[in-house]
């Protein structure tokens, strides 16, 4: 009996610790939803490109402004979805939504997203367009990574598949578009089902 408590006790403790170093109230319905944008933002900007550019992107003319405007739409509304969710999933439970472990997380997730956002601004104004992509999946991992010490550790996996996934646009640039379709969209979607099976059903397993 004595020892029975004795685990409950290190179980407690050992929750108590991971609760105030890691922010745990990520949404997966936030991840299915971000994909299920991204698939709907990448579908127009391929029609758009079919119909507009018989299927040739023009990489400094008109359509590529739009489909850039595009992917800005789809990085915006994610984030709107994502801060709504998480808000409302750490008031169910009762958490603080902005203290130092969250501040935390948005630092370390904002360092290399921010890095690598103004490295694919830089490389664009040079009119150097083919690694995008490649580019925007690796920060995008990298960023997870780095956040996934302040929040639930599974997300760095997301982010190791990222990175793979833009090591194999850098070395195939003419599949970028459904690379990026297939890291933004389907593994979002893929992901954020498993987490939201995994978690969100289950807070218990928040550790």
């Amino acid at each position: 009996m004595e020892s029975k408590d004795y685990l409950k006790d290190i179980t407690e403790i050992k929750n108590l610790m991971n609760k105030s170093s890691r922010f745990i109230s990520l949404s997966g319905l936030s991840g299915i939803l971000a994909g299920i944008y991204a698939l709907i933002g990448s579908a127009v900007a391929y029609w758009m490109v079919m119909k507009y550019s018989n299927g040739t992107l023009i990489l400094d003319g008109y359509i590529f402004k739009i489909v850039m405007i595009d992917l800005f739409l789809i990085a915006f509304l994610s984030i709107i979805t994502g801060i709504f969710l998480t808000t409302r999933k750490a008031k169910k439970h009762g958490e603080k939504i902005w203290d130092g472990t969250s501040r935390r997380l948005v630092i370390n997730f904002l360092i290399p997203l921010i890095a690598g956002g103004l490295y694919i601004l830089i490389i664009l104004g040079q009119q150097k367009y083919g690694q995008t992509g490649a580019l925007m999946l690796i920060f995008y991992g990298l960023a997870l990574i780095n956040a996934s010490k302040y929040s639930i550790g599974d997300i760095r996996y997301l982010g190791f598949i990222q990175i793979i996934l833009g090591l194999i646009c850098a070395l195939f640039p003419g599949y970028g578009f459904w690379l990026w379709v297939l890291g933004f969209g389907i593994m979002h979607i893929i992901y954020g089902t498993w987490m939201h099976f995994k978690y969100d059903r289950n807070p218990t397993l928040n550790n």
